[in-house]
């Protein structure tokens, strides 16, 4: 009764809050966020009522959903990558998806290096400096897609913002595989080439090899069904069984196998979506059954924002610079690519904006350094990262709808019923258009 209270309770407060910030012209996925922040433990979860969200281990026990969504959220953004679409902007994306990655990356290293040496090893140490620099190629592809969705956002800037960030969790795997390495060898003396390098490069291969063999699959069984309705059923089952398998996790001669849901996901999409003859029409069905499990996802990620880290000068103080130096990097980085292949002007001015929310891959891997490298050095890092999502989450959302708008792909309301209007009249021409030999008067 718990659970399932819990989760209408959060589907009402976010589509409530939704609605109280729609007159302040914020997107839906910054009311979702608040609402997830008031129906927390730091809000009404203090309060002792049945079915309240009240402390972090409640919050965990959905975890399954956000895993859910995000499998759905990954195979949206994979249906991205049509042919078609990828010969046009495919060498953009990728010089533009690789580069701004690894420049954000430097740019926050030399700045947390620096803060390192001014506060110390003991309040900032060399290793969480590193790691925090490889943390920072993160992007949240779940806000940046909801934002996309929610303004049917359409334009040379859009079709370049999809793939980018889906190439940038790929790169941000590889990174934080290597800095985490270098961070474990600095404490250790020992350099171990295998977890540094040979094991990301194994997991973001092993994904895209199994998101293309299920994609592959997937599109064969669906043919055997005619009914949309049975076809819905099997897309949603294979994004379960996609995010299923990829949690599976081995040794093969002391090396671990593991899978990121995201790229596994990501692939499914893209395979689909270039072989499958009825895709497009096939994820338009899909979106509309996903909506809820996206609105809980984000509900519950504002329920999981820790805000008494706001309580330690030091994590904010270094979150600060975190936050700075990373929009920094993310600006200079995708203005600066971007620049340098040639795209469109609007893409050049603003799309490092769009690439600044940053959530659950950043929160998995700091996860993965509090387990690894000790309760010390992980639950600084972990707070870090739990600060500059709460900003970045808040405010993220809403800078990509103000990107998006100044480039011209989102067209505000009156202007888009104008438009619709115009060209509903441009297909049909006015009666002293038509050729005299073509109108009814001339044939009677």
């Amino acid at each position: 009764m718990n659970v399932l209270f819990s989760i209408s309770l959060a589907l009402v407060a976010g589509l409530l809050i939704s609605r109280v910030v729609k007159p302040l012209k914020l997107p839906a996925v910054t009311g979702y966020l608040i609402a997830g922040i008031l129906i927390g433990p730091y809000c009404l979860g203090q309060i002792d009522l049945p079915g309240m969200l009240h402390t972090a281990a409640d919050v965990e026990n959905l975890s399954i959903i956000s895993k859910v969504a995000l499998g759905f959220i990954a195979f949206a953004i994979g249906t991205e990558f049509e042919l078609k679409n990828l010969k046009k902007i495919g060498k953009q994306a990728t010089v533009v998806g690789i580069l701004q990655a690894v420049v954000t990356m430097v740019v926050v290293d030399a700045a947390l290096i620096g803060l390192h040496f001014i506060l110390g090893e003991e309040k900032l140490p060399l290793s969480v400096a590193i790691i925090l620099g490889s943390i920072a190629t993160a992007t949240a592809p779940a806000a940046t897609l909801m934002v996309v969705k929610q303004y049917k956002a359409r334009g040379p800037l859009t079709d370049i913002l999809l793939p980018v960030v889906a190439l940038d969790d790929a790169v941000g795997l590889v990174a934080f595989a290597v800095s985490f390495g270098v961070a474990r060898a600095l404490q250790s003396t020992q350099v171990d080439i295998v977890s540094m390098l040979v094991e990301p490069l194994i997991e973001v291969v092993g994904s895209l090899l199994l998101g293309a063999l299920l994609g592959v699959l997937f599109t064969w069984v669906e043919n055997f069904f005619k009914s949309n309705s049975k076809r819905l059923c099997l897309s949603l089952t294979f994004v379960l069984m996609s995010v299923s398998l990829s949690m599976l996790e081995f040794e093969v001669g002391g090396v671990r196998i593991g899978f990121s849901s995201l790229l596994v996901c990501m692939m499914l999409g893209t395979v689909f979506c270039n072989i499958c003859k009825f895709a497009d029409e096939l994820m338009e069905k899909t979106d509309k059954w996903t909506m809820p499990i996206y609105i809980l996802f984000f509900v519950l990620s504002g329920a999981e924002l820790e805000l008494s880290v706001l309580t330690n000068g030091i994590v904010v103080l270094i979150g600060v610079v975190y936050i700075l130096f990373r929009s920094l990097g993310k600006y200079i980085g995708a203005f600066s690519s971007a620049r340098m292949t040639k795209c469109n002007s609007n893409i050049v001015k603003y799309l490092g904006v769009t690439l600044l929310p940053q959530a659950g891959v950043a929160l998995g891997m700091s996860i993965t350094v509090k387990e690894i490298m000790g309760p010390v050095e992980g639950a600084l890092v972990r707070n870090i990262i739990l600060f500059s999502v709460l900003i970045y989450e808040l405010v993220g959302p809403m800078l990509t709808k103000i990107a998006l708008t100044k480039a011209g792909d989102i067209i505000p309301k009156e202007e888009y019923h104008k438009l619709t209007m115009a060209e509903a009249f441009a297909d049909e021409p006015d009666e002293e258009d038509v050729p005299a030999e073509e109108s009814g008067a001339e044939k009677s």
